[in-house]
């Protein structure tokens, strides 16, 4: 959920034609508030209900999750997880080192990254997180969410500091050496507040960028995981051959 950095408003001349009468002006903003009156239902009804689950079991979305009592009412609560086929100790690396001028998110960079490609590689330097660290979503890496807490290789909770939102990660290891990453983000709008259109910014689109970034997890522990066990099926073949030839 970091901050759409590469979005930016067009000019208004963009919206005033100078060829354009009132009258078109007027059926242009009747037809958009038409437009309006129909998705936003549709969205509320279907839309939103599924991509508030995104990949998520019954179980996962009932589940209690680090961070659920610091938020009690949450406008936005949102489930999502994947299946990685990597042991959680293959997966823990890529999450804890993300953020802005560190690994990125791996999502769409040129939205939430300043343009910068997301790591490909592990990065030491932010592999030790403690709580009240600074993971940074804002293009001047001042503002962010902090370490709440966490639980190595198990479970790790960001917050905003004031108790309006969580973002929580847990990783529940699968027989055969898989694990479920599972992610919460519970968030309490003040409709209030100016930043309401952000809010309501993410609310629709969150779901694109956290879903790209669980499949860029995905990809990247996975690709580690396979190089491992490669290089032991090969390292093992070699011995074996060694030991027969002897």
């Amino acid at each position: 959920m970091p901050f759409l950095t590469g979005l930016h408003r067009p000019p208004a001349a963009a919206y005033d034609h100078p060829g354009m009468s009132a009258v078109s002006r007027l059926a242009l903003g009747l037809t958009a508030a038409a437009a309006v009156a129909v998705a936003l239902p549709a969205y509320l009804k279907i839309v939103r209900p599924r991509q508030l689950r995104w990949g998520a079991t019954d179980e996962e979305v009932a589940r209690e999750m680090p961070g659920d009592r610091i938020v009690a009412d949450p406008t936005f609560n949102a489930t999502r997880a994947i299946t990685i086929d990597a042991a959680p100790g293959e997966v823990w690396p890529w999450i804890v080192q993300m953020g802005i001028g560190r690994a990125g998110w791996y999502s769409y960079d040129w939205i939430d990254n300043l343009g910068r490609p997301s790591a490909r590689t592990i990065l030491p330097d932010f592999q030790l997180p403690r709580p009240g660290d600074l993971v940074p979503i804002s293009p001047n890496g001042k503002h962010g969410f902090y370490v709440k807490s966490l639980e190595f290789q198990r479970s790790l909770l960001w917050w905003d500091g004031k108790g309006n939102t969580t973002w929580s990660w847990s990783l529940y290891p699968r027989v055969g050496g898989a694990t479920r990453l599972v992610t919460r983000i519970r968030m309490r709008y003040n409709w209030r507040s100016p930043r309401i259109l952000l809010f309501l910014a993410v609310d629709v689109g969150d779901i694109v960028m956290i879903r790209k970034c669980l499949q860029g997890i995905k990809e990247r522990a996975e690709a580690v995981s396979r190089n491992r066990r490669d290089f032991i099926h090969l390292a093992e073949d070699v011995i074996t051959e060694a030991f027969f030839n002897a």
